[in-house]
């Protein structure tokens, strides 16, 4: 069995890695690999060697707290393989325990102690469910951090804070660090104070991968057109055209309007013309409209195979093909390396979900070396304003933009 190997900016990470620090890399980068490397050098093995180095028998239990789709799909599993680690008792080289597990059931594991915890794509902000699990399970174990946004504000790193020992509580650091504004109904901050100390102990738990990408990521904004005159009307009358029915609340009508948006025959032309310079690609998209309009202009046209809420096909092996998934379905927990192309029919509300989507050609192991996002889009309203949330690496929001409109 040959040794377990990594490239060179995964043994850096590793080397600076301790207990409770934040591995942050990009999607794609192997922060699975490099985050199951550091437990096992912590247990006896040697990494970059001719020969498998085992550890030390028993290795700590250890856990994989994921996301419910990660451990669904078992792409866990194929990362702890080279490491000779399995959940399954009758594959493992080890006697120790080896749990994947999804955020939601976090609360299960209190009361474990004396093992290794592996969070995946963290979830630790606020002060719910999880974050009280996080912190408990923190103070009797070893655990790591997987990340590729860390946190937008000093308040997203408070139960990181707190895990490692920097405060006692949020109370401490909202007191130490935070001011509210005076002129609000509700805690809005206004500033943070001794930001120098918050910046130290950040730099001091983050472990950041740095690595210089083979793939050079090409994006295309191509403008579709829609129907002015219905987008105008539902607007003034609230009526949906679909269901002969008023609009109810303000998700209804933001979701009419995009269905306006998304429905035009424009955005299947420019689809089309998109798929014949790229026979093979994978297509992104949010509503079952959206996916009767993609196979009722695909399926006559090129193999066409779906993974969504109701059915998971495999990707095809013909020539030519588009693979079409829906973004709460597959924007994460899988990796393609037969295509250079994803084409997004519509624009996912989430800057997150639409960064893990680009992500799934996004390999290490691809072998193209340009890879191409074409993002179909329109100049209405509601396609602008997602654009520009999305920019900002911030989800959009559907009150907010009423509001602004005074539509609400």
């Amino acid at each position: 069995m040959s040794g377990v190997s990594l490239y060179d900016y995964q043994m850096d990470a590793v080397k600076s890695m301790k207990n409770g620090c934040i591995l942050c890399g990009d999607v794609g980068s192997g922060k699975s690999r490099t985050a199951l490397a550091y437990y096992y050098i912590l247990n006896g093995g040697t990494l970059n060697t001719d020969e498998y180095v085992p550890m030390e028998d028993p290795p700590k239990d250890l856990y994989i707290i994921t996301t419910a789709r990660k451990r669904d799909t078992c792409e866990w599993e194929g990362e702890l393989s080279p490491f000779l680690l399995s959940p399954k008792k009758d594959i493992s080289l080890y006697m120790n325990k080896v749990v994947i597990d999804s955020w939601n059931n976090i609360k299960k594991y209190v009361d474990i102690k004396d093992a290794f915890f592996i969070f995946d794509e963290q979830r630790v902000v606020g002060s719910g469910v999880w974050v009280k699990s996080f912190l408990k399970i923190a103070k009797k174990n070893e655990w790591i951090l997987l990340s590729a946004t860390p946190g937008d504000t000093w308040q997203d790193y408070i139960p990181v804070f707190v895990a490692n020992g920097f405060y006692k509580n949020k109370t401490e650091f909202i007191r130490e660090h935070v001011i509210y504004s005076r002129f609000t109904k509700f805690p809005k901050v206004d500033r943070y104070v001794n930001v120098r100390r918050l910046v130290r102990l950040r730099d001091s738990i983050l472990v950041d991968m740095e690595f210089n990408k083979k793939t050079v990521s090409s994006d295309f904004d191509i403008y579709c057109e829609y129907d002015r005159n219905l987008y105008k009307e539902i607007g003034r009358n609230r009526f949906n055209p679909y269901k002969n029915e008023p609009i109810m609340n303000a998700s209804e009508l933001c979701y009419i309007w995009r269905r306006v948006v998304n429905s035009d025959e424009s955005r299947v032309v420019s689809l089309l013309s998109i798929i014949e310079d790229h026979p093979k690609a994978i297509v992104f998209y949010n509503y079952d409209y959206e996916l009767d309009i993609l196979k009722e202009c695909l399926c006559p046209v090129t193999t066409v195979a779906e993974w969504n809420g109701h059915i998971h096909q495999e990707i095809p092996e013909s020539d030519s093909w588009v693979y079409l998934v829906q973004y709460n379905a597959g924007a994460e927990g899988w990796n393609c390396i037969k295509t250079d192309t994803i084409i997004f029919f519509s624009q996912n509300y989430s800057y997150k979900i639409m960064h893990q989507a680009k992500g799934r050609i996004d390999r290490l192991n691809t072998p193209f070396t340009e890879l191409f996002y074409y993002h179909l889009k329109s100049k209405a309203n509601i396609d602008l304003a997602i654009e520009r949330a999305l920019k900002q690496k911030k989800k959009f929001n559907e009150t907010a933009f009423l509001k602004k409109m005074n539509l609400n």
